[in-house]
């Protein structure tokens, strides 16, 4: 997957699909409620949780934890985040939600589990519904190296926003009707070019060559749309997502 979207543009990218422009972003909510909770504040916060719990749990299994500690120390976590008065530890100088769920899980498994010993999971707070089973399955397919638990939660980060993106990319075009397009030209997404050429798409899709050339460059630029638009509700200023991109996709292509 390194070299993925490696081209991101220094230039504004073009308008002919336009991304939203998130002047509240979910981050941003939950950073402006610090200390005043709110219902929406609250919602934006477990939608956050629940879209990046799993590079918090890769985080946690690397540190050593064993699964059933990790998924207890995880699901307990976010249970003590969602609590109201939890909110007030958001910060908006921190900037970055994956700064700050990462600095908040590092002072829990400090300071809160030593307190934690004998609570049971749930605990009649809050919880998530976190699938820790395909989780775990998942982390057995990590690299097993000496990747640092910061540098494989970076990676995992990176990743679930590209999933996130790709699905919605691939909804798009299945809503337009144009499923077999998005599937023949969905390898360029990888940085290796299309598995077939543009004529061979073309003959296959009734499509002239050129045809071909243009749909897959509008692919590749309404994916970093959205990669953008994803990666905006997870800052506290969306102006930022192009340089949180840079950083997250050169930490996913390092070796």
């Amino acid at each position: 997957m390194p070299g993925r979207f490696s081209d991101l543009p220094a230039r504004p990218m073009s308008t002919s699909h336009p991304p939203r422009r998130f002047a509240t972003t979910h981050w941003s909510m939950v950073a402006q409620a610090a200390r005043r909770s709110s219902p929406e504040a609250a919602q934006a916060l477990a939608t956050l949780c629940e879209t990046y719990w799993y590079p918090l749990y890769a985080y946690v299994r690397r540190r050593g934890y064993a699964v059933e500690d990790a998924q207890d120390l995880t699901q307990d976590f976010f249970a003590l985040l969602l609590e109201k008065d939890r909110l007030g530890q958001a910060d908006r100088e921190r900037g970055r939600f994956r700064t700050f769920l990462l600095s908040s899980l590092q002072n829990y498994l400090a300071n809160e589990w030593r307190k934690a010993g004998a609570r049971k999971r749930g605990g009649g707070r809050t919880t998530l519904s976190l699938d820790f089973e395909k989780g775990e399955h998942r982390y057995r397919l990590e690299p097993v190296d000496d990747w640092t638990p910061v540098r494989i939660y970076e990676r995992r980060w990176a990743l679930t926003l590209m999933e996130r993106a790709l699905d919605r990319l691939h909804d798009e075009y299945d809503g337009a009707g144009k499923p077999e397009l998005y599937e023949a030209l969905k390898p360029q997404l990888g940085g290796d070019g299309p598995a077939a050429s543009y004529a061979d798409i073309g003959r296959r899709l009734g499509m002239t060559e050129g045809a071909v050339k243009t749909a897959a460059h509008r692919l590749r630029r309404r994916c970093r749309e959205l990669l953008q638009a994803e990666a905006a509700q997870t800052l506290a200023d969306p102006d930022d997502a192009q340089s949180e991109l840079r950083e997250l996709l050169q930490a996913l292509g390092s070796n």
